[in-house]
């Protein structure tokens, strides 16, 4: 991904699973390969919007759940060892 050339589709536009996919894409090409700092920093930023995306997505999950459950919703709680 880092050194491709794709049409980016707007963050605006991209599905969670979507977001997600690419997300991981990113960490991988920062991780694994040496970017010159210009195209580091377009993958970094890119890799914030995709967060914010991802984010505003599930946020938008847990309320419609919330609405729909109304006060049946109980919090996960971890089963302590």
């Amino acid at each position: 991904m880092a050194k491709s050339k794709v049409v980016e589709k707007p963050v605006e536009e991209l599905s969670y699973e979507e977001a997600l996919a690419e997300l991981e894409q990113i960490v991988s090409a920062l991780e694994g390969e040496t970017n010159p700092l210009e195209e580091a920093m377009k993958l970094f930023e890119r890799g914030q919007a995709l967060v914010t995306r991802c984010g505003a997505l599930l946020e938008a999950a847990q309320l419609k759940v919330e609405k729909l459950a109304g006060e049946s919703v109980v919090p996960f709680e971890e089963e302590s060892e």
